[in-house]
């Protein structure tokens, strides 16, 4: 079963809590054994908790409850413990994502096997959100990627790599607007995304990572 990108804007509690119950139920169903080898994570027995790498930050996510706490780090935010599609994304890959590696190239949304499938929702929540929110603002946008410790790319005016599970990379780019041209932007995601997502999970994916650029640049 998959969660509704048209549904991003849950305002209340019950609809947003309706798919969180339906994955916890299947996660408090599945085996972390199976879990751990095949997404190759550890997996403490004892403390009954998954080791998970989320946008550069170490989690801890336990089993069956599916708490989360982050290993100290400098981030200042950690959008795994506050943002619900964030945890849905990630017990979602914990349920049915496997250990993948790229093979260097990245793709766009579109040329993803089902890039028309919310290509439109992308386009708007995403690649122009990220455009308008810091094409006329590379200094904030570089300080703040520079701050998770995000990889420079030589790509448009300001471009960066993050990982956002392991071996899972996104490129953000941006182009600077100017007095004729609006800013612009592409998010290019590594080519072994299809192993472990669908088109919903990385329309969200894009947003989860989106959102959480404001608070990061509170913490830079």
């Amino acid at each position: 079963m998959a969660f509704n990108l048209n549904e991003l804007n849950y305002d209340k509690d019950s609809k947003e809590r309706m798919p969180w119950e339906h994955y916890l139920e299947q996660y408090n169903d599945s085996d972390p054994a199976e879990i751990a080898g095949r997404l190759s994570i550890p997996y403490d027995e004892e403390k009954k908790a998954f080791t998970l790498t989320f946008l550069g930050t170490v989690y801890q996510i336990t089993y069956p409850d599916f708490q989360v706490t982050h290993l100290a780090d400098d981030k200042g935010y950690y959008p795994l413990e506050e943002m619900i599609y964030a945890k849905i994304l990630t017990i979602r890959f914990l349920l049915h994502g496997a250990a993948s590696e790229g093979t260097g190239r990245f793709k766009t949304y579109r040329e993803m096997p089902w890039g028309e499938v919310y290509l439109r929702q992308f386009d708007g929540r995403c690649i122009k959100r990220l455009a308008f929110s810091y094409g006329n603002r590379l200094g904030d946008f570089r300080a703040i990627m520079e701050h998770i410790k995000a990889a420079p790319v030589d790509h448009g005016d300001a471009a960066y790599e993050v990982e956002i599970y392991p071996g899972y990379k996104v490129q953000m780019i941006l182009w600077e607007g100017d007095e004729e041209f609006p800013p612009s932007s592409q998010i290019l995601f590594s080519d072994n995304f299809p192993v472990s997502f669908q088109a919903e999970d990385m329309a969200v994916m894009g947003d989860v990572i989106i959102g959480s650029l404001k608070a990061f640049l509170k913490c830079a």
